[in-house]
């Protein structure tokens, strides 16, 4: 009785996920150039036992431009992170890449598999020191 009580319970859950998915839109530059072949990836992030998803990740253009979507499936609304991995105006110092992280606008979630909004974090210089930057060591 219990396992059927469980298995009931989990059923529930997983008809209450829902599809959700964010787009987002931008340009890098380092000083006065592109930013080109910079790794960017759209993440959304969880609290508690559930892992965070990516949602895509790629590169700038030549042009530095990216445009990255992706989606999932969750309970409650979806945590939109966008995280720019760069060496722009670095030291070389320290290991690893300078690690930028932006929370997106929940405004810009939509329901669907498909993202119906983007949103366009316009043009940044990478030159600027960010308040909460860290540094990553990224796998080639």
């Amino acid at each position: 009785m219990k396992t059927f009580i469980l298995l009931v319970i989990l059923i529930g859950l997983v008809a209450a996920m829902r599809d959700q998915s964010i787009a987002v839109k931008g340009k890098l530059v380092c000083g006065p150039k592109p930013a080109s072949q910079v790794r960017v990836k759209l993440w959304e992030e969880d609290s508690g036992p559930d892992p965070d998803d990516l949602l895509e990740q790629g590169y700038t253009d030549g042009n530095g431009e990216f445009n990255l979507k992706g989606g999932t499936a969750e309970l409650t609304d979806i945590d939109p992170v966008f995280k720019v991995y760069h060496a722009c105006d670095d030291s070389k110092l320290k290991p690893g890449l300078r690690k930028i992280r932006f929370k997106l606008p929940k405004s810009y979630i939509t329901s669907g598999k498909i993202p119906k909004k983007t949103f366009d974090i316009g043009t940044l210089n990478l030159e600027t020191i960010f308040a909460e930057e860290e540094r990553e060591i990224l796998p080639k």
